[in-house]
């Protein structure tokens, strides 16, 4: 591309960008790196989660966080990664599906990106094994960034001159697809976010929680059984990621779909098994509720997501892969009964709980005080908002269900 044509190309995507400006927030105080040391985070893990052979230096990091509000990525200029990550917001977008250039929706609610560089891939499939994957994918996928490469999405904004200076700067070569995703990498690994007031409680300060939250962390492992998933394993408490790295069947959004014909369509649509195959159809088809199937292929892995950590759960609504939970009270609802009756995949640990209603309200109390220092304020006014809906609107709630024995597992369909 000529310099003359790339400059009136970004002209134009300049103008096409003008009528997206409020879908792409600008970076304020909540998108700076945050620092390293924060009460709760260990830092070893912090250690362990860099890569050694992609080193964090200010200046990938000042260039990937440019890069990161930069909807020039886009094919028509008018979303970046932070529509869908928007700091304000936990870096999410607060919608149930994600909406990426010409308003298409996706099949899958945006996950926050904080503490992203722990996770053990990425994804609510994990179809991605590196935040450099994950960094790759959504500016070439039809129903997000729209990209018909990563090289075209690098020549879009190679008319910038300070983009070509500051990709000599952080890499010490010319831009490419490649330095392109390990700068938005980079800034994304320092979006750490620990120093909650219940890490506040687990390093020794006995009022940092009230005892609502106390009674919370109690249930959350013992009778509601949240640890089943939530923490590495049963055996101790987890107080760091609130996750067992894993994929679960949870009975959510399976059974309105033909499952052995599903299966089909994907084994013949993603023979190949590409990566962007793969994340072509979660993203932008009805395959996307095969969850993990996607990625393995294997039947028990069917309609199964990724545990997600539950750091700023409270001010990342609404909830799940398909964000079909508006709220906490819903999310805890949806567990207490064992949804999920006829879903032949469901697992095992999926089974009514019998909480009761000030039990619910107390692993809500729990699940609030995980929310960073950066989102009190956030945090207050959802909770409240949160609150006022349940009052009104219950959808989940079967209590003779939650009350009662556990059903016996469906057989899955014949294939």
């Amino acid at each position: 591309m000529s310099r003359a044509a790339g400059i009136a190309s970004i002209a134009a995507l300049l103008a096409a960008s003008v009528f997206a400006a409020s879908r792409n927030p600008e970076p304020d105080a909540l998108a700076q790196p945050r620092p390293a040391k924060q009460v709760g985070l260990p830092p070893q893990a912090l250690h362990a989660a860099i890569p050694a052979d992609e080193p964090l230096t200010p200046e990938k990091i000042a260039l990937g966080k440019k890069l990161f509000f930069e909807p020039l990525l886009s094919a028509d200029g008018s979303v970046s990664c932070a529509t869908c990550h928007n700091p304000a917001l936990a870096f999410t977008d607060g919608r149930p599906v994600s909406i990426g250039i010409h308003g298409r929706a996706g099949q899958r609610n945006s996950p926050t990106v904080l503490n992203a560089l722990f996770n053990k891939a990425q994804f609510w499939d994990g179809r991605a094994a590196t935040l450099e994957e994950q960094a790759a994918l959504p500016i070439t996928n039809p129903s997000e960034m729209g990209q018909p490469t990563l090289d075209a999405a690098v020549e879009g904004i190679a008319a910038i001159r300070h983009y070509r200076h500051e990709f000599v700067s952080a890499f010490g070569r010319e831009m490419n697809d490649a330095d392109l995703v390990r700068a938005i990498a980079a800034y994304e690994r320092t979006l750490v976010s620990f120093d909650s007031p219940f890490d506040r409680f687990a390093a020794g300060d006995a009022r940092a929680i009230d005892d609502a939250a106390k009674r919370g962390w109690d249930l959350f492992n013992t009778k509601a059984r949240c640890n089943k998933c939530h923490a590495p394993s049963e055996s101790q408490r987890d107080s760091t990621y609130f996750t067992d790295f894993d994929y679960h069947n949870i009975g959510i959004g399976i059974l309105a779909h033909d499952v052995a014909g599903a299966w089909r369509t994907a084994e013949r649509e993603l023979a190949a098994g590409t990566l962007e195959s793969v994340d072509r159809a979660a993203i932008g088809s009805e395959l996307s509720v095969l969850g993990r199937f996607l990625v393995t292929r294997k039947e028990a892995d069917t309609a199964a997501f990724k545990t997600p950590g539950l750091r700023n759960v409270l001010v990342t609504a609404p909830y799940f892969h398909d964000g079909s939970q508006a709220t906490l009270w819903d999310v805890i609802d949806h567990y207490n009964k064992g949804d999920g009756l006829k879903d032949a995949w469901l697992d095992e640990d999926m089974q009514p709980l019998a909480l009761t209603e000030s039990e619910i309200d107390d692993l809500v109390a729990f699940l609030a005080s995980l929310t960073s220092a950066q989102y009190r304020a956030l945090g207050e006014r959802e909770l409240a908002r949160q609150r006022a809906l349940a009052q009104t609107s219950r959808p989940q709630r079967d209590t003779a269900r939650a009350f009662g024995p556990k059903p016996p597992r469906f057989k899955p369909p014949a294939p």
